[in-house]
């Protein structure tokens, strides 16, 4: 507690009767409170406030202008459901580009796997790198010391347009459609991502929650289905995140998830495995009977 209060705290934290709490602003109807064991650091660099924190509830949390990304108790299901996924359904994926991802979680999934020779991490911020592989290893993992991750510090709207290099995969691990990522959830973007994808490549972007930002999810299917004959939508259960269902949208030119060899899948899982990886593409009936 001492060292809480030496900081000066972001505005999204309150002291509450002796107590420092994380109050997290979802939306105008919703407030997401947190009580805080401990802030950890709190950083700032020219595109966001970087903080980690220590919680009773979720352990060390990666938090970005007041809102949590990661946790050390379920951000394995996120970030192993974005990863797994699409390097299951495509049939030899060896290069993969990872926009975002800043927690490092999606990097540390997908270097489970030999048979990938590259992943380029196009990340825009590098204090969100710092700060996660300093405090957050179970998340991080070893990724620094993995030869195969290039982790690149640039814009990834840039890099793509630039079209430097084409992949096999592309993730798109993006935090909410605000601030910097906003235009990672535009048509243009995807557009030039698709450039950046070979013949038979794919992509997944997280497509936020299908209960509070369904028109989201809507207009990212709407936009995929426009430029790749195979477009499916699947879902996972993070505590941490708001409404706990969330969702994924996988575009591909060639590979059909569905027909994924899941035997394939990694053993070193916390969360997904081959009958999780089927059930994912089974949506309930609200969502399906908005997408459809």
């Amino acid at each position: 507690m001492k060292k809480m209060k030496q900081m000066v705290l972001p505005k999204y934290f309150k002291e509450i009767d002796g107590e420092i709490w994380l109050i997290e602003d979802e939306r105008e109807n919703m407030k997401l409170s947190y009580r805080v064991k401990e802030i950890l650091s709190v950083s700032k660099s020219i595109f966001q406030q970087v903080s980690i924190i220590d919680t009773y509830d979720f352990g060390r949390c990666l938090v970005l202008d007041g809102v949590i990304q990661t946790t050390q108790i379920d951000g394995f299901i996120y970030n192993e459901m974005i990863s797994h996924v699409p390097l299951l359904t495509h049939k030899n994926p060896k290069n993969v580009l990872i926009i975002g991802g800043g927690d490092c979680g999606v990097a540390k999934e997908l270097s489970k796997y030999s048979t990938v020779d590259r992943i380029d991490m196009v990340e825009i911020d590098e204090l969100v790198v710092q700060e996660s592989i300093k405090s957050l290893p179970e998340i991080s993992g070893d990724v620094h010391k993995d030869s195969r991750i290039r982790f690149i510090f640039e814009d990834g709207v840039k890099y793509i347009k630039d079209k430097k290099e084409e992949y096999d995969i592309a993730i798109i691990d993006s935090s909410d459609p605000i601030g910097p990522a906003e235009v990672l959830f535009s048509e243009g973007f995807y557009v030039d991502l698709k450039k950046s994808i070979k013949e038979d490549g794919l992509m997944v972007c997280q497509s936020q929650s299908p209960v509070f930002h369904k028109d989201i999810l809507i207009k990212t299917q709407n936009i995929l289905k426009k430029h790749y004959p195979i477009v499916n939508t699947y879902k996972a259960v993070v505590p941490s995140y708001p409404g706990g269902m969330w969702s994924f949208t996988l575009a591909s030119l060639k590979y059909n998830p569905l027909e994924a060899c899941v035997e394939n899948l990694s053993k070193d899982t916390k969360y997904i495995n081959k009958e999780i990886f089927r059930s994912a593409f089974n949506l309930p009936s609200f969502i399906r009977e908005y997408l459809e």
